[in-house]
């Protein structure tokens, strides 16, 4: 029997996001979603990228490469990767009016 995992609000630039994550991820999920906060705030303040979704591309090329240069990208990283990229492109889909 598979338990069903967790919902976990998560804050970035100042809007909250719902994600179902297991009970062990939390903490990771709950870190990540801080650095991926820290990094969208750093461009916004830099003032040459606007928009969220511009934002979030470019903190998640950011991340990307430095995650290549330090050439530790496993195959669970990259899972979870793919599961962040498939996320944000649900959450950027159903809100692309805000």
């Amino acid at each position: 029997m598979s338990q069903q995992p967790a919902t976990v609000e998560v804050k970035i630039l100042d809007k909250e996001y719902l994600v179902a994550c297991p009970d062990e991820e939390r903490d990771a999920l709950l870190r990540a979603a801080r650095h991926l906060d820290q990094k969208m705030r750093e461009i916004r303040s830099s003032g040459k990228v606007f928009g969220v979704e511009r934002i979030a591309v470019m903190a998640a090329l950011n991340i990307t490469h430095e995650l290549l240069e330090q050439d530790s990208m496993s195959d669970a990283t990259s899972s979870i990767l793919k599961a962040m990229d498939g996320k944000l492109d649900q959450a950027l889909g159903d809100n692309s009016g805000h």
